[in-house]
């Protein structure tokens, strides 16, 4: 296939590429850059779509950057790198002469509330309680394409993990220096994927004809915690993860409304994602961690 990826530069993008690469896919990415294999997002609002099998968007910037402070102009930035991109894309299918088979968005659980006690699976209400959730409906509502010519799948990722990017590069540091602990009280649930299956799961999405609606973009281990997880990141890397982060610091360092998505989480199930026929490499959370660290 002539797969099409919006913001395939990014951890993900790359990911996603080689493994389309590897299975015979041609791929196009949309960037801001111009190069080889590429077009800009201009290119595409003036010309429109370029002949494409399926279309994939992952553009969006990084919510939980550190150095960007949580205003209100990096919020409309954190907005607007979703929404305008998707709704670019969305456009540009409706009005291609030869719309392509199936178009992809990966947004985040953010949509469900977080919650000590509720499980999630994909079709659990959400998206109405805070930014990130009203963030996720918005998102998801600029995708829908009118008609039923394209197969329209939404992805909704957990915590993704892999080498060289994502959450962990920020996290391995402390770990490694023997510093490293649950965030806030630890009882948060911390729904968490590695990146061989995500884009694994998106990559079955495009191939396999029957797969469309909601996924979610999370490993089976439903039930891990942050504490959980911190232990089992030190024991991957052979040092004690004892010592907590307090929510205070998280707060100084993200502002309070993003603070939530790491003091907070849901316990997210993929229902669907497992009944679409999708075979995970990394299921449980030591052996995930093992390959990332390694």
């Amino acid at each position: 296939m002539r797969v099409l990826v919006g913001g395939g530069t990014g951890f993900i993008g790359t990911a996603l590429t080689q493994l389309l690469k590897t299975r015979g896919h041609e791929v196009t990415l949309v960037s801001r850059q111009p190069g080889p294999g590429r077009i800009t997002w201009d290119e595409l609002a003036t010309s429109g779509l370029p002949s494409c099998d399926a279309a994939v968007n992952l553009a969006g910037e990084n919510i939980l950057n550190p150095l960007r402070r949580w205003n209100e102009a990096f919020q409309k930035e954190v907005l607007c790198s979703r929404l305008e991109t998707t709704q670019m894309l969305a456009k540009a299918i409706t009005e291609a002469p030869q719309p392509p088979k199936a178009w992809i968005l990966v947004t985040g659980v953010a949509y469900y509330q977080p919650s000590l006690t509720a499980e999630y699976d994909e079709d659990s209400p959400g998206g109405d309680f805070d930014f990130f959730s009203n963030l996720v409906t918005k998102w998801e509502a600029a995708a829908k394409l009118p008609g039923d010519s394209t197969r329209q799948v939404v992805v909704r990722s957990g915590v993704v993990l892999g080498r060289g990017g994502g959450a962990i590069s920020a996290m391995l540091l402390p770990f490694r220096l023997g510093l490293g602990g649950p965030i806030g009280s630890g009882h948060q649930f911390f729904p968490w994927i590695h990146i061989r299956d995500l884009v694994g799961i998106l990559t079955h999405a495009l191939e396999a004809n029957h797969v469309q609606g909601v996924l979610n973009g999370v490993a089976p281990a439903s039930t891990t915690t942050n504490a959980a997880f911190a232990q089992a990141l030190g024991a991957a890397l052979g040092r004690p993860a004892f010592l907590p982060v307090p929510s205070i610091a998280v707060q100084a360092i993200y502002g309070r409304e993003r603070a939530i998505m790491l003091l907070e989480g849901q316990k997210v199930i993929p229902r669907r994602t497992l009944a679409a026929g999708y075979q995970y490499s990394f299921p449980e959370l030591g052996a995930a961690l093992k390959e990332v660290v390694a």
